[in-house]
């Protein structure tokens, strides 16, 4: 049994608060959080502050147990926004790996970190600087989108413009202790592209604080969203969220939308609204297939919103749509779900570890429009089920995707990997 605190190194290319809203971002800032909240002591390995996105000035990391040290990230000029365009995914961020690695290990080998949890390519120095004796590896390549992630392949563009960032991950990950998948479904996509070892790799799913969503917004928060849309108490509110991007697939819900609202579709008897929460280069393709569908009286394109009003749009919200071609893990699905929402999604990533048919939602395939058509027929359907459902997706975030309970999981991982050594 350890008499002192456990020291983790985390190395991460962005981080909520201080580069952006994503998914890896909120993931890194949560488990940072929670592990000094259980008196782990957290050097957080990340890039300088973001200036674009950084709203408060609250200093999220504002704890004693928690040393921030800055790497920084060379965004190559052809790369006009870091960490978001395979150019700078593919250059700029196995630099800042090897860089940021490289710290790490200049901290093991100072006796000043028991552990190093690496995020995708951010521990890259460490993987191929570290000798026998140096503190254990933990890798969590998170949703794997250079691989092509649950999607049968890349485009071929696609696939050579990842190649260095594909190298980069499996060099890191062939040099880790354990190789973290985010969701059971995801294990296959880990065993394919990473070729983890028995025994390396373990399932910890990423989680979402429960205390956090509760406090953002409520029952109140959503009426007035409602209001303020001009949305009736009775309509339906179809709620999607996310970078408006080809692989979201919100043109494969636009469409399904326009063959449900036809003459006789499942929508037709009922009033409804599709709001969706986000902005991104897709945009205008999705709003000329609402324009030929003739959807624009029920479609909200509410843009780039705040976590505020994100969460009361939750709350304002009848059933949660997430259309995505592929997916990693998908924590606003979980949000989605914290709030006692339906859950209509596609079999991709770690979708179907979190909605479960006739438990809490639906699940089609990939880019399928009828499927998707008769999903949302199901839902209108099913309004009398639709309270029972949105309780179940509580439920099983309370017991399953909870920091509460994840955190704690992490930790014996790492006391697990200390023990072996």
């Amino acid at each position: 049994m350890r008499n002192k605190p456990l020291r983790v190194a985390v190395i991460a290319r962005a981080v909520r608060s201080l580069h952006g809203q994503g998914g890896l971002e909120r993931s890194v800032h949560d488990l940072v959080r929670h592990l000094a909240a259980r008196d782990v002591d957290v050097t957080l390995i990340t890039p300088p502050p973001d200036g674009r996105h950084r709203a408060s000035t609250t200093d999220p990391f504002a704890s004693p147990r928690i040393t921030l040290r800055q790497v920084p990230y060379a965004t190559f000029p052809f790369a006009n926004r870091r960490g978001t365009t395979i150019v700078d995914r593919s250059t700029a961020y196995p630099l800042f790996g090897w860089r940021a690695g490289r710290l790490a290990l200049a901290l093991a080998r100072a006796g000043k970190i028991d552990i190093v949890h690496a995020f995708g390519a951010a521990g890259l120095g460490y993987a191929l600087g570290r000798r026998q004796g140096d503190p254990p590896l933990v890798v969590n390549p998170q949703g794997l989108e250079e691989f092509g992630a649950s999607a049968e392949a890349l485009p071929r563009l696609k696939r050579w413009g990842y190649a260095p960032l594909r190298a980069a991950v499996r060099a890191t990950s062939r040099r880790a202790d354990a190789i973290i998948a985010t969701d059971r479904a995801l294990e296959p996509v880990v065993t394919r592209h990473l070729r983890p070892a028995a025994g390396q790799m373990v399932t910890i799913p990423n989680g979402i604080d429960l205390v956090e969503v509760s406090g953002l917004a409520g029952a109140a928060e959503g009426l007035l969203l409602r209001h303020t849309y001009g949305i009736g108490a009775g309509e339906t509110v179809l709620l999607s969220v996310g970078r408006l991007e080809q692989n979201k697939g919100f043109d494969v819900m636009a469409r399904a939308l326009g063959q449900a609202a036809r003459p006789g579709g499942p929508l037709s008897a009922y009033g409804w609204r599709w709001v969706l929460a986000g902005a991104g280069p897709y945009r205008s393709v999705i709003q000329s297939v609402v324009q030929a569908t003739h959807l624009e009286a029920h479609v909200i394109f509410a843009g780039r919103v705040s976590d505020a009003d994100l969460h009361a749009w939750y709350e304002a919200a009848t059933v949660f749509v997430h259309p995505t071609r592929y997916e990693g893990s998908s924590l606003v699905t979980l949000e989605a779900m914290a709030h006692r929402r339906p859950i209509i999604a596609t079999r991709a990533g770690g979708l179907p570890d979190k909605v479960r048919p006739n438990i809490n939602g639906w699940l089609v395939e990939p880019g399928s429009v009828s499927a998707l058509t008769e999903a949302l027929g199901a839902a209108a359907a099913a309004r009398s089920s639709l309270v029972g459902l949105g309780a179940a997706s509580r439920r099983i975030v309370e017991e399953e995707f909870s920091w509460a309970v994840l955190v704690d999981r992490q930790i014996a991982l790492y006391n697990d990997l200390l023990g072996r050594a």
